[in-house]
């Protein structure tokens, strides 16, 4: 009695739907492109001492801002939604990025820093991003 031998082909599926090659699922798109829109603004964009940038940048559950003199290559003053005060906070993500914003703009303003460049770090002004710029605005950072 001869036994069947099943040959599986590496590219199809049990269900025998083609699988998906590896880096092209919707969210590698994505943050591709997020890399790729960061990269296009960093072109134009520059911390400078009298004018330091501000950088975001984000995750699903945090958010980080910093000023950045890009000639010195320092960061001058920062503010996270990781710190414990913050993480204490009650409230969304939103209202984090509010108090970030706040924090981080209190802090520029003790280093002597009023005008800065904002870098919203290839994501959308939108959400949590125009929260926190908002927010440093309000607490009198220049833009």
């Amino acid at each position: 009695m001869a036994e069947t031998v099943l040959r599986v082909d590496p590219d199809k599926q049990v269900s025998g739907t083609k699988r998906k090659p590896v880096g092209k699922d919707v969210s590698t798109k994505r943050r591709i492109s997020r890399i790729r829109r960061h990269f296009r603004l960093r072109k134009k964009i520059n911390g400078t001492p009298e004018r330091p940038r501000l950088v975001v940048s984000r995750s699903s559950r945090h958010i980080v801002a910093q000023v950045i003199d890009d000639l010195a290559g320092h960061t001058l003053a920062s503010a996270s939604s990781m710190e414990t005060d913050i993480r204490a906070m009650d409230g969304d993500k939103k209202a984090r990025a509010t108090k970030v914003g706040q924090l981080v703009a209190a802090r520029a303003k003790e280093a002597g820093i009023s005008k800065i460049v904002f870098d919203r770090g290839g994501y959308d002004y939108h959400g949590r991003i125009a929260a926190l710029a908002d927010a440093a605005r309000e607490a009198g950072l220049e833009f």
